[in-house]
């Protein structure tokens, strides 16, 4: 699990799009933090930081308030269809002990048997957890698997205090053997000796046994 990260977070007072894009220009993120039965409260995150704390998409974040720390994590994260930066956030607020629904990245790790490789059906999991235990990432190992071997969802070893809350059945990862096929091969095959005028069929005209009289 990450460590708490810190964001120091102001009130807003003023709304629509151009407020937005002005915070924006001074580096500065709209967000809003709600849950546990509490008023949606309209804040502002400062953009530098946020933007580093949310390269872990279940980071731990300790939004303080004026002084008022609330632990939160980020629900929603909206970004610029072109450049990526962030233009919103969605913030929940969570609580010691209690448990969430969250997807984790899947990372492999090992090699496949030799000659095959392995095609990734999904990249994260859906799991149940401590807001407060979550972790980054799920290792899930490929090595040594042969061709024809899956990895389902309910074949992983989850994190201590974490359990699967989607479908075990769920196809992760298979392994395969790359083939080619007939047209490839065709395509691939080295092209025969073509003899000048023969391309349409016809052969090489012969001289006259004699002459014509």
């Amino acid at each position: 699990m990450a460590d708490t990260l810190t964001l120091a977070a102001e009130h807003r007072t003023e709304f629509g799009k151009g407020f937005a894009r002005r915070i924006r220009a001074n580096d500065k993120i709209p967000a809003v933090l709600y849950g546990h039965g509490t008023a949606p409260d309209h804040i502002v995150l400062p953009g530098h930081d946020t933007m580093m704390a949310l390269k872990n998409p279940n980071a731990l974040l300790n939004i303080d308030i004026d002084g008022k720390k609330t632990l939160a994590i980020a629900k929603d994260v909206q970004r610029d269809p072109i450049k990526r930066e962030i233009v919103h956030v969605d913030l929940l607020i969570v609580k010691k002990g209690e448990k969430i629904t969250v997807d984790v990245p899947v990372h492999l790790e090992g090699e496949s048997a030799p000659g095959t490789i392995h095609v990734v059906e999904i990249n994260s999991l859906e799991i149940l957890a401590e807001a407060t235990h979550l972790p980054e990432y799920i290792t899930v190992s490929i090595e040594g698997l042969e061709e024809g071997d899956k990895v389902l969802a309910g074949d992983i070893t989850l994190p201590q205090g974490s359990e699967l809350a989607g479908d075990p059945e769920q196809l992760i990862v298979h392994i395969s053997v790359p083939r080619v096929s007939e047209e490839d091969e065709t395509a691939d095959a080295p092209e025969g000796d073509v003899v000048p005028g023969t391309e349409d069929g016809d052969g090489p005209s012969e001289s006259p046994s004699g002459d014509d009289k």
